[in-house]
C-alpha cells in the first residue's frame, strides 16, 4: 500500500509530505473539534472551549505534523511551528477582512476560499521553516 501511494505521488508529481500532510490537518480537525465539544459538554462558556481547543490543537499539531508528516521528533522546534500557526492565522484573517467585501459579507464563502492557499502556505512554512531539515 505505501509503494502504491509513493508510485500516487510521482505519477502526479505530487509531494507525499504534502499528502500526509492534508491527511494529518483532517486528523488535526477532528482532536481541535473534539476538545471544544468536550468543553462545551462540561458546560464551559464557548471562549473558553475555543481556547482550550486551539491550545491542546497546537500541541497536538506539533506533534501529529512533525512526527507523521515529516518524520522529525525535535521538541525545540516548537516555537517556530507556534511562529507558522500564527502567520497563517493572521495571513487567512487578513484574506478574510479582505475578500468580505468581494461576496457581500458572505463569511462562509470567504472562509471556504482561503481553505487551499492556507493550506499551501503552511505546507510550506513548515517544510522550509520549522522541518527544513526532514
Amino acid at each position: 500500500m505505501l509503494n502504491n501511494f509513493k508510485n500516487f505521488c510521482s505519477i502526479f508529481n505530487i509531494d507525499s509530505k504534502f499528502i500526509k500532510f492534508i491527511f494529518v490537518g483532517g486528523l488535526n480537525t477532528f482532536f481541535g473539534y473534539s476538545v471544544f465539544a468536550f468543553f462545551i459538554f462540561l458546560g464551559c462558556h464557548y471562549s473558553i472551549a475555543n481556547i482550550f481547543s486551539i491550545i491542546f490543537s497546537i500541541i497536538f499539531n506539533f506533534f501529529s505534523t512533525g512526527r507523521i508528516v515529516f518524520k522529525n521528533k525535535n521538541n525545540s522546534l516548537f516555537l517556530k511551528f507556534f511562529t507558522v500557526y500564527l502567520t497563517t492565522w493572521v495571513t487567512s484573517t487578513g484574506f478574510i477582512y479582505l475578500f468580505k467585501h468581494l461576496f457581500n459579507n458572505n463569511l462562509y464563502f470567504t472562509g471556504f476560499l482561503i481553505i487551499i492557499p492556507n493550506a499551501i502556505l503552511s505546507f510550506i512554512l513548515m517544510k522550509y521553516f520549522v522541518f527544513k531539515n526532514t
